[in-house]
């Protein structure tokens, strides 16, 4: 019902804001302003998008949650989309989630009503495996375990396949 009631709330109040800028600008300031706010708009959700996407490599690098720039860049993007979109009360909002500050307080928000239920690998899988640590007589998995098969070459046998990469 919510959405229902948004999907029809946003476009009258649009109307309504291009009929009452349209009257005080006229039509082609009030075109060129929608078509800067589009172009401004653009701009920086690339911006802040690199910018959040570098801090996500950094967090992924260190081995971090990357959470938080996750959710920055999800943002980012309903911003540059709601900026995007032709309308003075979209760019309103699409400008006010570009604001690093305000994206962090909503991010908190949200963060407040959510529950983790679990975090992490399930049973048997990750650093803590133990191996042969399950009942019901399968193969246990271990991730530091490689299972493979291998040929001895000698040095008088020819290489198999193009490369001949595993010769020593």
């Amino acid at each position: 019902m919510w959405l229902f009631l948004l999907f029809l709330a946003v476009p009258l109040v649009e109307i309504s804001l291009f009929i009452t800028i349209g009257g005080w600008l006229t039509l082609w300031p009030t075109l060129g302003l929608v078509l800067l706010t589009g172009i401004i708009g653009t701009a920086l959700m690339r911006w802040q998008g690199l910018k959040v996407l570098a801090e996500l490599r950094g967090d992924m690098g260190q081995m971090k949650n990357p959470l938080s720039p996750l959710a920055h860049g999800a943002l980012i993007v309903v911003a540059g989309l709601l900026l995007l979109t032709p309308g003075f009360f979209t760019d309103t909002i699409g400008f006010l989630l570009m604001v690093p500050a305000l994206r962090g307080w909503i991010i908190s928000q949200i963060g407040a009503r959510v529950q983790v239920q679990a975090f992490g690998s399930p049973p048997g899988y990750g650093a803590n495996a133990e191996f042969g640590d399950r009942n019901d007589g399968s193969r246990p998995t271990n991730p530091n375990v490689i299972d493979g098969e291998f040929i001895e070459l000698d040095e008088n046998t020819p290489p198999r396949g193009p490369s001949g990469w595993t010769r020593h």
